[in-house]
């Protein structure tokens, strides 16, 4: 599962609510798209709250439908201040947040709304909740902004009280790519052997640097530096059992097989990725403090018609 702004307006303006009460006349259509609530005019039907229970559902929350029903309601609510606070999340920006959860899942937008579909969930109904994140996030973010700082006093301080190992590294890395044609995607596994054949010879980078720029079908990109703190524990794992001057194992990427020479590594004080976390623990149970008050703020000043019985 991280999200500075200007100042927000006050009020919050009741959002859509004629619409909402011509929806209330008109009649209604199939059963999946009946009106069950209106949230300041903005209508939640029975379909959503069957997508949304079918969405948390497949990300491990087992979800009661009551459950899918508020946090429907809170997204309407989030949406609705995002309009008071003249807040715009554009199409590109829900949609660049989707790419970002079907990289993390190491598939494409398409392949990852097929996966959805394929499990009974509209990719829109994953879209519309990110919607209401996004906003909410800049919205917490902005009228919090103060109370959100995290002193690197207090990081220490929680760290020596946890006993926790406070140690950072910087690498010095230099990507090797052996180049796959496109189209040619039945050469992955050969490319690969010719990664291990080169990890076998690198024994140090300055003499297998240039030995890999001499191969064919083979690109040495620039020298990178990276923070430990910075990566996921999976790479700073693999990064933890390659000797200095040795490669990293060969990984498959949309251009062809990579390996990494890690040509240095060093202690650091900059950061680490015990500080790194410890920040974002604190970080995130004060902006879930702030949120909760914040929406309990806004549930009492909210229209909210149930229309359905079952969602009573």
């Amino acid at each position: 599962m991280p999200f500075s702004y200007g100042r927000f307006a006050k009020t919050l303006p009741t959002i859509g609510l004629a619409a909402g009460l011509l929806t209330a006349v008109l009649p209604s259509g199939p059963a999946h798209a009946q009106v069950a609530i209106i949230v300041n005019g903005d209508p939640i039907t029975v379909y959503d709250i069957d997508q949304r229970a079918k969405l948390m559902n497949l990300t491990g929350q087992k979800a009661t439908r009551q459950q899918a029903i508020e946090e429907l309601i809170n997204d309407k609510l989030k949406l609705s201040a995002a309009k008071g606070y003249r807040l715009e999340i554009t199409k590109s920006d829900v949609d660049n947040s989707f790419a970002n959860i079907a990289r993390n899942v190491r598939g494409t937008p398409e392949s990852f709304a097929k996966n959805l579909e394929g499990a009974g969930v509209n990719p829109d109904t994953l879209k519309a909740r990110l919607k209401a994140d996004l906003a909410w996030s800049q919205i917490i973010r902005g009228k919090y902004q103060s109370s959100l700082q995290i002193g690197e006093k207090e990081i220490l301080t929680t760290l020596e009280n946890r006993n926790s190992k406070d140690v950072g590294y910087e690498y010095v890395l230099t990507p090797i790519l052996f180049v796959i044609p496109k189209g040619a995607d039945g050469m992955a596994e050969s490319r690969k052997r010719d990664a291990e054949l080169l990890r076998v010879r690198f024994q140090d980078c300055k003499s297998g640097i240039p030995f890999a720029r001499a191969l064919r079908d083979v690109v040495v990109r620039d020298t990178i530096r990276r923070n430990s703190a910075d990566l996921s524990p999976q790479l700073r794992d693999v990064l933890d059992k390659v000797e200095v001057g040795r490669l990293t194992p060969p990984e498959v990427t949309s251009g062809g097989v990579e390996v990494f020479a890690l040509c240095e590594k060093k202690e650091t004080t900059a950061d680490t990725p015990a500080r790194r976390a410890l920040r974002e623990e604190v970080f995130s149970e004060k902006f879930k403090e702030h949120s909760n008050r914040y929406l309990k703020e806004l549930r009492k000043g909210a229209m909210i018609e149930y229309r359905d019985e079952k969602t009573q």
